[in-house]
């Protein structure tokens, strides 16, 4: 069935980025493939929205750069004939200090022919740019001076 060829390509893309492997994961996508994340991109901006494989390349060297580990631990994944929705934990490990980066998300893919055409993701982004920059926000997004 469709649905878990779907399901299998998705984990398949998971795969190869936990691998650090980009072309693999480039290869699971279309030429055309667009991405779009829900997140910060004034804290992440390598996180804004990318258009073909170039840019998502561009995009996935970018966080390699940064993180010397990859890990997604997948709770939920739901497929269909043309999409498939994840619940994910992302672990990445920071290659400045060792740390490790812990946060949640929501993956949707959708498929044409075969192939990734269209990755969207919403993030906890509060928490994750607490661990990017190792501080509180809290403080700063009441008016408050942080301790």
């Amino acid at each position: 069935m469709v649905e878990h060829l779907n399901r299998r390509r998705a984990l398949n893309l998971l795969n190869a980025l936990s691998a650090r492997d980009i072309g693999g994961a480039l290869e699971c996508c279309t030429e055309d493939v667009d991405f779009l994340s829900h997140a910060p991109i004034d804290v992440l901006p390598h996180m804004g929205p990318r258009h073909g494989k170039a840019e998502l390349k561009d995009l996935w060297q970018t966080v390699m750069s940064r993180y010397s580990e990859l890990r997604y631990e997948i709770p939920l994944i739901v497929a269909d004939d043309a999409q498939v929705a994840a619940y994910l934990r992302a672990f990445f490990r920071k290659r400045s200090n060792s740390r490790i980066v812990q946060f949640d998300m929501a993956v949707f893919l959708a498929f044409r022919d075969g192939r990734i055409a269209q990755i969207r993701e919403v993030i906890d982004s509060y928490d994750l740019v607490q661990q990017v920059i190792e501080r509180d926000i809290g403080p700063l997004i009441m008016g408050r001076r942080p301790d």
